[in-house]
């Protein structure tokens, strides 16, 4: 697989996978990603994990469909 080119800049940024609520505008859930949204499943704690289980089967119920964008975490 031929990995994406990315500006320098871009390829040290650190990425966020989004869940948004639906109803409560201030909260989300998010997990470190990359830039195409892949999670590194093995970093993740056993709570991690499980949130992210959650969010992933909430989505249209509780959370928005996961967005990727940058994190605001450095």
């Amino acid at each position: 697989m031929i990995p994406d080119p990315l500006p320098a800049a871009e390829s040290l940024a650190r990425y966020e996978l989004r869940f948004q609520s639906l109803f409560h505008s201030g909260r989300a859930l998010a997990f470190p990603c990359d830039h195409q949204g892949e999670v590194k499943w093995d970093a993740m704690t056993e709570g991690a994990r499980a949130s992210f289980l959650r969010a992933q089967g909430s989505v249209g119920r509780e959370y928005a469909s996961p967005a990727v964008q940058l994190s605001d975490l450095h």
